[in-house]
């Protein structure tokens, strides 16, 4: 596994879809192309099948071809193979960054999160996630936000690491 993203940003998309990538991004984007080498736009290819999301998620080479070896160890003609083929296959959108450092997000993929005049980028590990900033605000931070505050007051996020690779954490 290459580097990971961190962090978390604004910035503005202008009439024709193109955003400018945090430059921490572009580092790790191009340390996860195996292709990629100066003077070359690294490649990422950015996930917007599944329905019930309402973000675009961005992965790099290495990244989305763990996940592909993953589908392909299913069983062929099984519905989670289609299912996941549809989404990671068919519902994505291979890409690479300009050499301004941005994205063109295509109508389509604007469309399906509303995206307008602003993108909000944050990281996600392995993935990147753009969002509409209202949306995120509204809907994940706030579910977030709502969780913490069901948590104990001496809550400490870190107990999770313990139980980390053991199955025993739950999720939100």
């Amino acid at each position: 596994m290459g580097r990971r993203f961190r962090g978390e940003s604004h910035h503005k998309v202008d009439a024709k879809g193109r955003v400018s990538i945090p430059a921490s991004f572009r580092r790790v984007l191009e340390a996860g192309d195996p292709n990629w080498q100066s003077g070359l736009n690294p490649e990422l290819v950015i996930v917007y099948g599944d329905h019930r999301r309402k973000f675009l998620e961005c992965y790099t080479m290495e990244a989305i071809d763990e996940v592909d070896s993953k589908i392909d160890a299913l069983p062929r003609g099984s519905m989670q193979r289609k299912a996941l083929q549809r989404m990671f296959h068919g519902q994505s959108f291979p890409t690479t960054v300009d050499e301004t450092g941005r994205l063109v997000l295509p109508a389509k993929l604007r469309a399906k999160i509303g995206l307008e005049g602003e993108a909000f980028f944050i990281a996600a590990g392995d993935t990147f996630q753009i969002w509409k900033p209202e949306t995120y605000e509204t809907e994940e931070l706030a579910k977030a936000e709502a969780w913490l505050d069901e948590q104990p007051d001496d809550f400490d996020p870190m107990e999770f690491l313990d139980d980390a690779g053991t199955g025993a954490a739950s999720g939100a």
